[in-house]
């Protein structure tokens, strides 16, 4: 059950639209379910004598007579206004139960608490089988203002109990982080046009990829105006500075043909400007990301702060842990940017999934994520993808995104807990699709009978209490390979696999072989870092990268708006 509070000013034009036809789903048999008083609350939709601009006309003045008492000066914002839905596939509730629910949350929300005679006048309108509209004039007979504070939370803790009470779905918990939903209108705009998302969802997509990219914040507007989005930053009046900004998705216009324009923190709490900066700290062009001498640096810096961020959100630091989530909510836009393949599609999926889990009540230490932070942006600079590797790191998101849900749940953040878990599914199904057919090709390749018997004493040496299930793991043929791989690279089996094995917690892993093969892959190679040391000696040079765009979203024409966001 979903309550949608919002406030407005013109009572009149929202009884219009209550007991009208409707502008988006056919309103079907109009009328009050429940009211602040019954018998006084005439009801155009049971008075089929009168004509309905009279009824409205009556409906308004009975339910704004508190602000003509006041002189006729309506106070700012007085029409208090809230939907209240149930989920889909829930039973259709009769008129006798959403009176109930009409009055307890008109009673929890502090709009007509139980008992109080001088509370608000309010109605409750049932116009569709799945919801009713709650309408509210926020004036008591006394003159006063009904205390609504936190009222949304506390018709969303309202709900939940109904659903409890009532058999129906239990929705998440919300805690005020989640952004905007779009409006009916917006919805229908984009089913007019046949879109599957509307501007506002459209747009922040595209925000939150660019934001992955870039560095700066001039690079944020420069980005999203070279997708063909339009920006309009607001300067502050003394210093000139940019203190906010909007976007304009291309095409998206009034009927007057005016953009329509989002602000930042409309579209997500953490896109306005202020969260932004705290993502974007004050770094200079020269220190942009370089070409590096290795084509695996970006991602194997991006396991590894992957790993790191891992062993935070196990530990007591929620500031720190917090901070860990928006950065890994960047490193997946680079890793779907950066990534090619029929996986790609379920990246950018998780990407867009795990943005209701980036954000919570507990206050972020930013800093503290600067590794994770920085790794995801060098991803956005990555010229290629190697092969081996790029899986290691899809194996290390899911085991991220996980966590991250652990620890949303384990804190109570039901939301974001079921955002995570969404990320985590379509990580999964992304490395399942691209890590079966890499170790199908290290299977094939496997060493010597010899050479395997060799690697298993090492292993049994190495890692004694887990080496009967590494072994009976169908991967284990492939992990011959690739400790072969690493020997020749330069490292001594026994010790890495000592290393790694004893890096995190091997007894909770299904497939133990398969989790040791990607944790050596993410393994640097010595012998080409070496020969790396012996050529920046001699006096190698590296050139500065400019950032592929972000595929998380794909860039659309101006043109080709109407037709596709």
């Amino acid at each position: 059950m979903v309550p949608d509070v919002s406030t407005g000013s013109d009572s009149r034009g929202l009884i219009a639209y209550l007991f009208g036809p409707g502008r988006r789903d056919e309103h079907t048999n109009p009328h009050i379910v429940a009211a602040w008083d019954m018998a006084g609350a005439p009801d155009p939709g049971r008075d089929p004598a009168a004509t309905y601009s009279q009824l409205a006309r009556r409906l308004d003045h009975h339910v704004d007579l508190r602000t003509r008492e006041l002189g006729g000066k309506k106070p700012p914002q007085h029409v208090w206004h809230c939907p209240v839905r149930t989920a889909p596939g829930d039973r259709y509730l009769t008129d006798a139960e959403w009176t109930e629910v009409a009055r307890r949350v008109v009673h929890a929300t502090g709009i007509a608490p139980d008992g109080d005679e001088r509370a608000c006048r309010w109605i409750a309108v049932r116009h569709a089988d799945d919801h009713i509209h709650i309408m509210a004039t926020t004036v008591r007979a006394d003159g006063r203002r009904p205390r609504t504070h936190q009222d949304g939370r506390r018709a969303q803790a309202e709900c939940r109990r109904i659903e409890t009470e009532f058999g129906l779905r239990r929705l998440k918990s919300g805690d005020l982080t989640a952004p905007r939903t779009p409006t009916g209108a917006e919805r229908a705009k984009a089913e007019r046009q046949g879109q599957t998302v509307t501007a506002r969802q459209w747009l922040r997509e595209r925000a939150y990829a660019v934001a992955a990219a870039v560095h700066t914040e001039a690079d944020y507007f420069t980005v999203l105006q070279s997708l063909g989005i339009e920006v309009k930053t607001r300067l502050g009046p003394e210093s000139g500075d940019v203190i906010g900004y909007s976007l304009a998705a291309p095409g998206d216009t009034n009927s007057a043909g005016e953009p329509i324009w989002y602000g930042g923190s409309k579209l997500a709490p953490d896109l306005s400007i202020n969260r932004l900066r705290e993502r974007l700290p004050h770094q200079e062009v020269a220190d942009r990301p370089r070409f590096p001498a290795d084509p695996a640096e970006p991602w194997q810096n991006a396991i590894a702060a992957m790993q790191t961020a891992h062993t935070v959100l196990d530990s007591d630091d929620d500031a720190a842990a917090q901070a860990q989530l928006p950065a890994f909510g960047d490193a997946l836009y680079n890793i779907a940017s950066a990534t090619r393949g029929p996986h790609r599609a379920e990246l950018r999926a998780a990407a867009s999934a795990f943005n209701r889990a980036r954000r919570s009540a507990t206050r972020a230490d930013h800093q503290a994520a600067h590794a994770l932070r920085q790794a995801a942006k060098e991803l956005a600079y990555a010229s290629t993808e190697p092969g081996g590797l790029a899986i290691a790191l899809l194996f290390a998101t899911v085991h991220l995104a996980r966590a991250a849900a652990n620890w949303h749940e384990q804190r109570g953040h039901e939301q974001q807990a079921a955002a995570a878990d969404g990320a985590f599914r379509h990580l999964q199904a992304g490395y399942q699709q691209a890590a079966a057919p890499v170790l199908a090709d290290l299977a094939r390749r496997a060493p010597r009978a010899e050479t395997a018997r060799r690697f298993e004493r090492e292993l049994r040496a190495a890692l004694p209490d887990h080496a009967d299930r590494i072994l009976a793991d169908p991967s284990w043929t492939a992990l011959t390979t690739t400790l072969a791989q690493a020997e020749t690279a330069g490292h001594n089996p026994r010790r890495l696999l000592a290393e790694v094995g004893t890096r995190r917690d091997l007894d909770s892993a299904e497939r133990p072989a398969e989790v040791l093969n990607w944790r050596i892959t993410a393994q640097p190679n010595r012998r080409a870092q070496a020969a790396r040391r012996r050529s920046t000696v001699s006096g190698t040079s590296s050139m500065s990268a400019t950032p592929h765009p972000p595929a998380a979203p794909v860039a659309i024409r101006p043109e080709e708006r109407s037709r596709h966001r």
